[in-house]
């Protein structure tokens, strides 16, 4: 067994893992703003090119929970190093694809190497804070994170407004590198290794149920949900997770550990994540694809109006860390998620004729809203569960929140494509247009695609007053271990479970 490093220093530490994180958000961030011209040059539609995002979440999704795994088996700058690598082979694959498919393959190579780095970060903080420091070494984090979508967007939309959309993984490259070298140097070992067996079989079946939903609700916008295809896919995705839940419960070494559910504040702030990162996805894939198909606005003015939102969650993410240290999450997640669900319905009135400024205002406020309770919430859940179970409970929220994410982003796109067909049926129908007037379809088409937009933005906005009445049982907590002791070793495990088993079921 390898030991941490003893004492080891947190501040080159937690900048490397900074570091790789700002690369692997800023890849996905920079193609928001341009999916809208990768639709044009690729000749595919808002169902193919939202896999680009939904395709990087799902691999997040699958990988994620096989990170418990690897924590423990493997030392940490071996991880780090490995994630960042595989991330570098992704960027290049996608900066010289000739087509679609290419692409995709390039994104799902970059997302294997996230699904590694994500996980990996929270549980090095975890490991090397303490938790009346965590809500700041978050809220740095939180930094560092925000501030890729903050240069993402507007650095994205002057590219692909002067130069091909491949740029944007060429500017990714360096930055990888650079990730790399930093890391070799900085990054130490800080968790103990094990020799763990992974379960083959939990592998499959989670990657057939997370995969089976996200296609089923993707496939969706373009057949229907009556399709045999979608029906068929959303079976087998259910089937497998209720397999797969089975299978993880039954198994001695499970590669997540549904457990971790047990304790009541982590289910509820993971279901909170969840939600909000479903309604948050929203704005991130649908304002794009409004702005510069529907109003006619550039990349670049497209990726500017995001910018003052996006600035805002940054310099507010160590603020909020240092209020949450001492009043917990229930309010500043109240808070937040008022000034959302406000926000959210904002959007869900769009016209042809909203002005760009009015545009700014809701987006940067709802991003104010966000930055009160995304890393709250997350590091609140995280607070109540044993040093024992941090990596499977980092492994259990990054997951799900992946997979909300792919799955939200697969919805609302299905919603608005098929709401925009219903709504452009009903025009033609009822204004008795001739289908072949391309002027007359043309303003048509406009007016089912806001139509469209705005009923996606509706649902989010319910998503958003769920997670809002949830927010009201949040409670502050403490680990389980924290007050029972210090960390148990390993080999007294079970004697541990035994004598502390009346304890651990008071908790909180």
């Amino acid at each position: 067994m390898n030991n941490a490093t003893t004492a080891p220093r947190r501040g080159p530490i937690l900048a490397a893992l900074i570091i790789g994180a700002f690369v692997a958000l800023l890849s996905q961030t920079l193609l928001n703003v341009a999916l809208p011209k990768m639709m044009e040059d690729l000749e595919i539609s808002a169902n193919t090119v939202q896999w680009l995002s939904t395709g990087y979440m799902l691999v997040n999704g699958v990988l994620v929970p096989i990170s418990a795994f690897l924590i423990q088996r493997f030392t940490t700058r071996a991880l780090f190093h490995s994630a960042v690598v595989l991330f570098l082979i992704g960027t290049i694959v996608c900066a010289v694809s000739p087509n679609f498919g290419f692409l995709l393959t390039g994104r799902l190579i970059q997302a294997a190497g996230a699904g590694i780095l994500m996980p990996l970060m929270s549980i090095v903080v975890l490991t090397i804070f303490p938790v009346a420091e965590r809500g700041k070494a978050m809220g740095m984090m939180g930094l560092a994170m925000i501030f890729a979508p903050a240069v993402g967007p507007t650095l994205s939309g002057w590219v692909v407004e002067h130069y091909s959309w491949r740029v944007l993984f060429y500017i990714v490259l360096p930055i990888s590198l650079f990730s790399l070298v930093f890391g070799w140097f900085a990054m130490k070992n800080v968790a103990k290794t094990s020799s763990p067996k992974l379960d083959t079989l939990g592998v499959v079946l989670s990657t057939l149920g997370f995969g089976g939903l996200l296609y089923g609700f993707s496939d969706a916008g373009n057949d229907g949900w009556d399709s045999p295809l979608v029906i068929t896919s959303l079976v087998v995705g259910v089937v497998s997770l209720l397999l797969f839940v089975w299978r993880e419960l039954a198994a001695e070494k499970p590669i997540l550990e549904f457990r971790v559910f047990r304790y009541g504040m982590f289910s509820l702030t993971t279901l909170i994540n969840g939600i909000v990162t479903m309604a948050m996805f929203s704005g991130m894939i649908l304002l794009p694809i409004y702005l510069q198909t529907l109003r006619g606005f550039t990349p670049l003015e497209s990726g500017l109006l995001l910018l003052p939102g996006a600035l805002l969650m940054g310099v507010m993410s160590p603020i909020t860390g240092a209020i949450f240290d001492k009043i917990g999450a229930r309010w500043l997640a109240v808070a937040g998620l008022v000034i959302t669900t406000i926000t959210t319905y904002e959007f869900s009135t769009l016209t042809l004729d909203t002005t760009y400024t009015k545009i700014i205002w809701i987006y940067t406020i709802r991003m104010f809203g966000m930055s009160l309770l995304m890393m709250p919430i997350q590091t609140a859940g995280l607070n109540q569960l044993p040093q024992r179970l941090n990596a499977h409970g980092s492994a259990m929220s990054q997951t799900l929140r992946n997979v909300a994410g792919a799955l939200g982003t697969a919805l609302l796109v299905t919603i608005m494509t098929h709401q925009a067909e219903v709504k452009g049926a009903e025009l033609v129908a009822a204004g008795g247009i001739d289908p072949q007037d391309a002027a007359a379809m043309a303003g048509v088409t406009a007016q089912a695609a806001v139509h469209g937009i705005d009923y996606a933005f509706v649902v989010a906005t319910w998503m958003t007053v769920a997670a809002l009445a949830l927010a009201f049982f949040i409670k502050k907590v403490k680990p389980q271990e924290e007050r029972t002791g210090r960390r148990p070793s390993r080999g007294t495990e079970r004697r541990r479970r035994q004598v502390t088993n009346k304890v651990r079921h008071r908790a909180p």
